[in-house]
């Protein structure tokens, strides 16, 4: 069963209004990357537990020198989200597509 224009207009209006900005997650990044705040916003909250316990972990223990390898490792890790936020919220958007289509094909909540 195939969906009409209409349906299909609609879909894709929905994915516009409830897809994640990049606007958002790049200034989340900025301001909120070593506590995992993009990640959070992204819905990847696993990582961006590691990433928050990463950074606070390293930070409160930098005096004794132990927290700066955990520092590195969250700034690594923060430089490669730079280049990996525009793929997170191209699979975020086409997973709600994907939703969506699914729900107006059987008719389920979504239309």
């Amino acid at each position: 069963m195939s969906l009409t224009v209409d349906q299909q207009i609609l879909i894709e209006q929905r994915v516009s209004n409830d897809a994640r900005s990049p606007v958002v997650a790049y200034l989340l990044w900025f301001f909120l990357g070593g506590l995992g705040g993009h990640r959070f916003y992204l819905g990847r909250t696993g990582s961006a537990v590691v990433l928050l316990v990463l950074m606070l972990g390293g930070i409160a223990t930098s005096a004794f020198l132990i927290g700066l390898p955990l520092l590195a490792i969250a700034g690594c890790w923060l430089l490669v989200d730079a280049f990996l936020i525009p793929g997170m919220i191209r699979a975020d958007t086409e997973a709600l597509r994907s939703r969506l289509t699914k729900a107006g094909i059987t008719g389920g909540p979504g239309q």
